[in-house]
């Protein structure tokens, strides 16, 4: 499980989708000890084919410093995935994101040849999939403790906010 919750959500939110997920992976083995850096999320899915490398990111620093940052990993990415899932032949094609919560796409769409993805629009399309499935007949596993938690405030919405009001 990953230590970061971040890193957690998104690896549920693809396991969930059918994807095959690693996390926290060291990789880049050096001769002296230690690693070149860790991949925090990589997810295929063996249905369509999909390959995603997903570095998750509460941090405030500039862009600069990102860039140098996700830069790494994802060379370190595209070096390295191919052999993660040892047996299974996947595509030539990793499609990498940061996923930020503090930033924003206005003059920044990319970082480091990666898509950014804000949190906020990834819990948007995480609560979009639950407002259609009713908790009584399509309850999210419970090994995604905070998919579940979404889906619980998805259902209960109405009745939570209008109390609060």
């Amino acid at each position: 499980m990953p230590n970061n919750f971040l890193e957690q959500l998104v690896s549920e939110w693809y396991e969930y989708q059918g994807y095959f997920v690693r996390r926290n992976i060291p990789v880049g083995k050096r001769t002296k000890g230690g690693y070149e850096c860790e991949l925090d999320v990589v997810a295929f899915n063996p249905t369509t084919r999909h390959l995603v490398h997903i570095e998750p990111s509460m941090d405030a620093e500039s862009w600069e410093q990102r860039e140098k940052r996700y830069e790494k990993k994802f060379r370190a990415g595209l070096r390295h995935i191919h052999k993660l899932f040892p047996g299974i032949n996947l595509p030539n094609e990793i499609e990498q994101i940061a996923l930020l919560a503090f930033a924003s796409r206005v003059n920044h769409p990319t970082l480091a040849g990666g898509r950014v993805l804000l949190v906020s629009d990834l819990l948007r399309a995480i609560m979009e999939e639950f407002s259609d499935k009713n908790i009584s007949s399509g309850m999210v596993p419970e090994h995604h403790p905070i998919l579940r938690t979404l889906q619980f405030v998805v259902e209960y919405r109405g009745k939570v906010f209008h109390e609060l009001t």
